[in-house]
């Protein structure tokens, strides 16, 4: 069943992509030559309105193109991550001189250090005249390329802020100064990594080396998650790896879930309100986007208010729903709530009351309104 599934969301994003992905060509004077690319723009991408998007850099852009982009549309269809846009960089016939590196010291040399400048003096500067980027960047490679994008992160400041290495064939000095480099970062890096038990001997065995280093590193600005999966072949191992590798970089963008109400938010010993107002903070720091509370959020800090009996907050909360939905009920209902169980019932009646101009909104009617403006007439006879 969980493959059927996965058969159908694939073929649902391969469809979407292969009618939106742009194919350019760019003229590189770092390389000597024209490069093509692949080019997938978000849904609802307008050139004339001012919102701006993450950039996702592909290497290996032949065949990964594909499965990074379709599952970048899945995911930001629901609201898992943000719209993006993604870049694949075709290298079929140049995949090996691209990753050229010294084997005295395993940093790029010759057409390795031409492929490392054209990506940064070149492809990014293209990409930002001529798409609505946003500031965040991403970058994904899979075997050598995988090795390759780590040199970005040997810079001084980093050309992308997350980075997906699916199955790094690795350089041997490349793990040690990776391990090096992450100890030390102070703005917020976000590194996942992967292989898998059929991965090949000398790359599993390599990563699983590099994974134990990176663990013991402390670092509270390195986001840092691994996946060592069981049966993939190397080949197959970006279509497990790129969908965990979404889900862990943009966690926080995702709706409170399940386990993040009930391992994190009832766990609380402060404001449930507060934790979700720094949650939307972090994104806006993290990924550059001002995104706008979530129904869904609103009703998880609803829940734990009602079950920890912390009424108290709900004024807070209120004040927060109408400012983000100012048309709707949320924000009244809270307030009203509020009053309710903080001894002001006069005042929680009006504010039912006085909401039924407003729009309905996530379970919230109007009807419901009016009744619990009626239990208090009813309990207290006004």
């Amino acid at each position: 069943m969980n493959k059927l599934i996965l058969l159908c969301v694939l073929c649902f994003s391969l469809n979407t992509v292969h009618s939106q992905a742009k194919y350019e060509t760019i003229r590189s004077n770092k390389l000597g030559e024209d490069r093509q690319l692949k080019i997938l723009l978000p849904r609802g991408y307008n050139p004339d309105d001012t919102k701006k998007y993450p950039l996702i850099i592909v290497l290996d852009g032949d065949y990964l193109f594909e499965a990074v982009a379709g599952n970048v549309d899945y995911y930001s269809y629901w609201e898992d991550m943000p719209e993006s846009i993604v870049v694949g960089i075709k290298q079929a016939d140049q995949r090996y001189d691209d990753c050229m590196y010294s084997e005295q010291n395993s940093l790029p040399i010759e057409t390795g250090a031409a492929f490392f400048e054209f990506i940064g003096m070149e492809l990014i500067p293209y990409l930002n005249k001529t798409f609505k980027t946003e500031n965040f960047r991403a970058i994904v490679g899979h075997g050598e390329t995988a090795n390759f994008i780590n040199y970005f992160l040997f810079k001084d400041q980093p050309l992308f802020q997350a980075y997906v290495c699916i199955a790094p064939d690795l350089a041997s000095q490349t793990g040690q100064y990776l391990t090096e480099r992450l100890k030390v970062f102070e703005k917020k890096i976000f590194y996942y990594m992967a292989t898998s038990s059929n991965d090949a001997p000398s790359i599993n065995e390599n990563v699983v080396a590099l994974d134990k280093n990176i663990k013991a590193l402390e670092n509270k600005n390195l986001l840092y998650n691994f996946d060592n999966f069981e049966g993939p072949s190397h080949y197959a191992l970006p279509a497990h790896a790129i969908p965990k590798a979404l889900e862990s970089i943009f966690f926080v963008f995702q709706p409170i879930s399940k386990k993040e109400y009930t391992e994190t938010i009832l766990k609380l010993e402060t404001s449930p309100v507060d934790y979700l107002l720094e949650k939307y903070k972090t994104i806006k720091e993290l990924f550059g986007i001002e995104k706008q509370i979530l129904v869904n959020d609103f009703k998880a800090i609803q829940a734990a208010i009602e079950k920890s009996k912390s009424f108290e907050y709900y004024e807070d909360l209120g004040k927060i729903a109408r400012k983000e939905y100012p048309d709707t009920l949320l924000g009244s209902y809270y307030l009203a709530r509020f009053y309710e169980e903080t001894g002001e019932p006069k005042k929680a009646m009006k504010t039912y009351k006085s909401a039924y101009i407003l729009q309905e909104i996530g379970g919230i009617t109007k009807d419901l309104m009016l009744e619990k403006a009626e239990e208090i007439k009813a309990d207290f006879g006004f």
